[in-house]
């Protein structure tokens, strides 16, 4: 399928001659238009997409044919709703950078990760996959360390080193399972076809599960995660927490459930309980954040525990559940970490108890903020309640205690968030936020598409939940069939 190829060449191919660009001005709508470009591409793709349990669009071409290795691209119900949420965020982003001086060096890595994301979910040949999984941490590494804050060498480094140990690992066992496939290929079925025995899938369960943890992040391998957030500019933040730490949502649906069923099942439960862990644990830290950019980036760890949680209980509804909130979750917070940059950019700081008052002076911002925050907890009628409702039934059906622990996310982060809210755009007014702008312009469009898109998929959740739910499906069955 050549659209397929357009959609994952062409960010490379503009952030190329984009990185001589020096006009901030051009620079910025040379990347935004790029990103418009691969956007409606991937439209046409959805709206050829009929929702079933096939590969629908594919490429499959030899690239070293000597070893098995393929060029192997497609598209199913798995894989389509991450290429939309990636292709539908990367202009979000980049217009949120609009008032910043960034010159084409800074759009060209935006551009080029978007192609190492891209390929991480439509990747059918593990080779690829994690040619993908490494190229999309370069850009990033250098987002983070180029535009960063103070201690951005320090915790860039850190970050680098967790992911490079986790790639590791899933490398030696990519490696592993090409040795075992009689044609010697790294094709994602071959491997779905083999039989191992229990205690080879139980060292692959931990090879692949570990990696995939690193990135989400899961605790106790999140410790990366708050420093690197806070310390990133909000444009590499943003990447990091609404489309990168998908890679590894994906990687345990895509990869380790089908891969290696008798290692989920020796020691899923181990996964699910550090999930669960962390769900209280975050949220518990989160109740002490000052900053507001470190209280979201532990809300993110909560709300991720939660899905991961849902993944590995196996069932159609916690599944569904997790897809949708997938994307329910890049949406808003691309919208919280743009506040917040909005918000220092005004006033100087993200503490919140030097923070208040900012509804007065900025009614359409504290509008916006709060259709957000109301998405971010699960409001009906608001796009994170559907996801959490499903990812919930799925658990409930697993465990009620289980799904009353895990739903401790709900009450917590309600409570978190609405004080956080209380805290910075109600009560008195503060001297730094006295003269505070209300939004206008791009910033008015950027966080008006956000609120629409809450509200949207709040009200009628249907079409997103059509696209996976045939692939959810035939997934667990595969998965049924492996024992």
């Amino acid at each position: 399928m050549d659209n397929l190829a357009f959609i994952l060449f062409i960010p490379i191919i503009v952030a190329i001659p984009l990185a001589c660009i020096k006009t901030s001005h051009v620079a910025k709508w040379v990347a935004f238009a790029s990103s418009v470009l691969v956007l409606s591409l991937t439209g046409i793709l959805v709206a050829h997409f009929i929702p079933n349990a096939r590969m629908q669009f594919e490429l499959n071409v030899p690239w070293i044919a000597s070893l098995g290795i393929h060029f192997h691209l497609g598209l199913d119900g798995i894989s389509l709703p991450l290429v939309l949420l990636t292709n539908g965020l990367i202009p979000l982003i980049i217009l949120s950078t609009f008032r910043k001086p960034y010159q084409g060096n800074f759009y060209a890595l935006v551009l080029f990760m978007q192609s190492g994301l891209l390929l991480v979910f439509m990747a059918l040949d593990a080779f690829l996959f994690y040619v993908g999984w490494e190229i999309a941490l370069i850009p990033i590494y250098f987002i983070c360390g180029r535009w960063g804050g103070q201690q951005r060498a320090k915790v860039t480094l850190k970050f680098f080193i967790y992911t490079f140990f986790g790639s590791l690992l899933m490398l030696i066992a990519i490696i592993y399972l090409y040795t075992q496939v009689p044609t010697a290929n790294y094709a994602l079925q071959s491997f779905y076809e083999l039989t191992l025995d229990k205690q080879t899938q139980g060292y692959i369960f931990w090879a692949f599960f570990i990696a995939f943890a690193i990135k989400m992040p899961l605790f106790p391998l999140h410790t990366w995660q708050p420093d690197t957030y806070v310390e990133a500019p909000t444009a590499g933040t943003m990447l990091l927490s609404a489309i990168m730490l998908k890679m590894g949502i994906y990687g345990l649906i895509r990869w380790l459930l089908p891969i290696a069923p008798l290692g989920v099942e020796q020691f899923g439960g181990w996964a699910l309980g550090l999930a669960v862990v962390g769900i209280v644990y975050a949220s518990i830290i989160a109740f002490k954040q000052r900053d507001i950019k470190r209280l979201i980036a532990y809300s993110s760890i909560a709300h991720v525990g939660l899905i991961a949680a849902g993944i590995f209980v196996w069932n159609t509804q916690s599944l569904q559940g997790a897809f949708i909130q997938m994307i329910n979750h890049g949406i808003n917070v691309i919208g919280l970490f743009f506040i917040i940059e909005l918000i220092d950019r005004e006033t100087g700081t993200r503490d919140i108890s030097m923070l208040g008052g900012i509804a007065k002076s900025a009614p359409r911002l504290a509008i916006v903020f709060l259709i957000i925050v109301l998405g971010a907890i699960g409001l009906p009628l608001t796009n994170g309640f559907i996801g959490e409702f499903l990812l919930l039934t799925g658990l409930a059906n697993h465990g009620i205690w289980l799904a009353a622990i895990a739903g401790l996310t709900i009450i917590f982060g309600a409570v978190y968030m609405l004080s956080m809210y209380k805290g910075v755009m109600l009560g008195e007014e503060r001297e730094g936020t006295v003269r505070f702008k209300d939004i206008t312009g791009v910033d008015l469009w950027v966080l008006g598409a956000i609120a629409f898109f809450i509200i949207a998929i709040g009200i009628y959740p249907r079409p997103l939940l059509h696209l996976s739910e045939a692939a959810v499906t035939h997934l667990l069955e595969q998965i049924q069939l492996s024992y």
